[in-house]
């Protein structure tokens, strides 16, 4: 790309960017930093369908994407937001540099709440690998407060980067049972799946410090939700293996789920009455009970079982789920 008082096409800069000619990637931001409204919107946008493709190809040139994040625009932020998540999801490794932005993003009270939840979104994400980069007091702060104050649409992405923090490193979260707890009876089920998994990851490792939760736990038994009610009767088997309290164990509950119909209900209130019974693991207890490694490794099938689509939007037809946010991702009309 040839020095000039032009802007770069969109072609040029991304043939230079899929070609690894990253300073020129770099220049080509630069010079888009102070372009027009339209033609940073059209780069950004542009830039972000080829991360959905192709997020690898961007982890050389971050530096030069974080100046959009405080655009003065609010649609190029939200669009570098997304942009960033793809990047994160792909190679969380190389958004560790830009933590400390996307942190500032979710911390601004005044910013548009779907632009905090796609950061809190990719911090989630860098969280899975690196727990360290993201496990500030100051950023858990954030994620937790969140829960209370935020948007539902920005309470769903901060619990799903709890549960990834829980699951790089559980110890981080051990002392904030209680507050997590407080919210497992939020009316997103997202946000209490996310939330009641976070909990389970944290028992495996301290099963003892789910004492402030078990009345939380015991209430999710008759959610709404099949996984919750799994997952909370998991949290609840950890439990039982270090503290029980016999007045308070919702006995009734779990006899009545270990016959229950879904196979991840059953295991899990199984896998409790047993340990409630022997007081330790059971020996017959699935691999994909009781373990962090089996949940980070089926989470996210769990959780696309939940936003499974639960009908069309009226003017392109995109199957939607039953609790995403009220305008289609697809061509951002309200439904």
């Amino acid at each position: 790309m040839e020095e000039s008082n032009e802007l770069p096409t969109v072609e040029q800069l991304t043939e230079s960017l899929t070609t690894d000619v990253h300073q020129e990637v770099l220049t080509g931001l630069e010079q888009y930093e102070s372009a027009a409204v339209e033609d940073r919107k059209e780069i950004l946008q542009s830039l972000s369908s080829l991360a959905t493709n192709q997020p690898t190809a961007f982890t050389s040139v971050l530096s030069g994407l974080v100046p959009f994040l405080t655009d003065r625009e609010r649609s190029i932020r939200l669009t570098t937001a997304k942009l960033f998540v793809a990047i994160a999801d792909a190679e969380p490794e190389a958004v560790r540099s830009v933590v400390p932005a996307l942190a500032d993003r979710l911390a601004d009270e005044d910013e548009f709440y779907y632009v905090r939840a796609r950061s809190a979104e990719a911090l989630g994400y860098v969280a899975l690998d690196d727990p360290d980069a993201v496990a500030s007091p100051e950023i858990l702060a954030e994620l937790r407060i969140g829960l209370t104050f935020d948007e539902p649409e920005v309470q769903e992405k901060l619990a799903k980067a709890l549960e990834y923090v829980a699951l790089g490193r559980p110890q981080r979260l051990k002392h904030h049972v209680s507050t997590l707890a407080d919210h497992l009876n939020d009316q997103n089920e997202l946000v209490r799946y996310h939330l009641c998994t976070t909990l389970v990851v944290v028992g495996c490792e301290y099963p003892g410090s789910l004492t402030e939760a078990r009345t939380a736990l015991a209430a999710r038994l008759n959610d709404e939700n099949a996984y919750i009610r799994g997952r909370a009767a998991e949290a609840l088997g950890l439990l039982f293996q270090e503290d029980v309290e016999e007045t308070s164990v919702p006995r009734t509950e779990l006899i009545a789920l270990n016959d229950h119909e879904e196979l991840f209900v059953a295991e899990r209130a199984h896998f409790a009455i047993s340990v409630l019974t022997s007081r330790e693991q059971p020996a017959e207890t699935p691999d994909e009970v009781g373990s962090v490694e089996a949940i980070r490794r089926t989470t996210g099938e769990v959780v696309e079982e939940i936003t499974s689509p639960d009908g069309e939007c009226p003017h392109c037809g995109l199957g939607l789920p039953e609790n995403g946010p009220p305008m289609c991702p697809r061509c951002g009309a309200p439904y």
